[in-house]
């Protein structure tokens, strides 16, 4: 099944945590969508190329051990956003972004037990990517951020609309 087809039900948990074990969490549910980023804060925060961000409603992300700390962090807009870590190894496990308020979490991939379960559905803010990354032609790719509305599945537009509705931000 290719990514931008992915059912919101899961066969198997998609299970995360950080690099000491003192936190545990479960997607409960496939993302709404998935985004390679390509910025430089991405670059800076994740001190690596890009930073792969799984998009899901908060109440579908459970903490199964322990209990992150939520730090502020200054974002490019100047808006912020809030790092879910380990208060202990200091991995950022997910953030929200002001955007999107509490309502939707970028869970970091990287922290899944499997990540490879979760491919990006899209590239963005490619005009900032390192010259020696190669993007696939089968992936989307936009030099900045894109609307939702064009690129989204309809599933998961639908989702992310009864999210917003059933929290009063609709």
């Amino acid at each position: 099944m290719e990514p931008d087809q992915l059912s919101d039900q899961i066969t198997e948990p998609l299970d995360g945590g950080c690099a000491c074990g003192g936190v545990r969490y479960r997607m409960t549910s496939n993302p709404m969508y998935v985004h390679c980023c390509h910025c430089r804060w991405c670059q800076r925060e994740s001190g690596a190329a890009f930073a792969i961000n799984a998009l899901i409603e908060s109440d579908r992300v459970v903490v199964l051990k322990g209990e992150p700390e939520i730090v502020d962090t200054p974002t490019e807009s100047g808006n912020g956003q809030k790092f879910a870590r380990c208060p202990n190894c200091r991995i950022a496990l997910w953030s929200n972004y002001s955007g999107a308020g509490d309502l939707i979490r970028f869970v970091r991939v990287g922290t899944l037990d499997n990540p490879d379960r979760v491919p990006p559905d899209i590239h963005i803010y490619t005009a900032s990517k390192q010259p020696w990354v190669s993007l696939s032609a089968d992936i989307p790719a936009v030099e900045e951020y894109y609307r939702r509305s064009q690129l989204w599945p309809a599933e998961s537009l639908a989702r992310r609309k009864a999210h917003y509705e059933k929290n009063g931000a609709g």
